[in-house]
Order: structure tokens, then sequence, then C-alpha cells
């Protein structure tokens, strides 16, 4: 295993340049399949997380959910604590709530990733998780 690899069952994938200005650090993006529910595996190196941001959809879409596959992490509903997510931890986040999710600071973090499909299904951007706040987490 090199520095830029982390020992997991699934894919790391390549580097998430994609959504990468949505990130603090770095992650990878494994699309593992497609079709109406498309599954990913995303990987973040220690520290990097992702801005707060809200999955949108009606008609039962829009809802998120994280299968933690491999290392430790951190999940956080906006006006809720952080939640710690290691291997078997699964996460719903139903459509409309202000989240963020990513990587402890000494630790590689994998997840699949999946949102149920319906109408209207996207993603609204927010802002950062801040470092101060970030390194303030048990």
């Amino acid at each position: 295993m090199t520095d830029n690899e982390f020992d997991q069952i699934f894919p790391q994938g390549e580097k998430n340049t994609a959504f990468g200005q949505y990130f603090i650090g770095q992650s990878y993006l494994a699309p593992l399949t497609g079709g109406s529910v498309p599954v990913n595996n995303v990987t973040f190196e220690p520290g990097c997380r992702n801005n707060w941001h809200i999955h949108h959809g009606t008609d039962g879409g829009g809802d998120q959910i994280l299968l933690c596959t491999a290392g430790s992490g951190w999940y956080q509903a906006e006006g809720s604590e952080p939640i710690s997510l290691e291997p078997g931890s699964v996460v719903r986040i139903p459509a409309g709530t202000k989240h963020w999710h990513g990587a402890k600071a000494d630790s590689w973090f994998s997840h699949l990733a999946f949102i149920t499909p319906g109408d209207g299904v996207s993603n609204e951007w927010l802002e950062p998780v801040t470092d101060e706040y970030y390194n303030n987490l048990a």
C-alpha cells in the first residue's frame, strides 16, 4: 500500500476531480453501478471531508444512504452531534437534510453512497466545514 492507497474491499477509484471543489482534502470516486440507483465508493484521505450539502428530491427520491466499508469517519446533520462511522455503520439521510461527512483526522475512510431515485433529485453544495470546527471533534 502506498501513501495514496487504502486497503479496502471496493476499488478506490480515481481522484475526485469532478467534485473536488466541494471537499477539503483529497477524495477518490469509484462508480460501482449505474442505472436508476448508481452506487459509488467514496474514499477520503485522513482529514478529508465534504462541504455541508443538501440532497433534494420528491416522490421518495433524494434520500442518501451511506454504508461505511473501511476506516473511520464522521457524519453530521445540521443541529445534531457528529456521529462516528466505522465499518458496518449505515446512515440514512432524508432528502432536505443539511449534512456533511468525511474521514477522521487520523484515518482513511470509505463509504458506499447512493441516492434513492425519485423526482427532482439534485444536490446543493454549501459552505465548507471549517478547520476550526473539524479540528475540535473528539
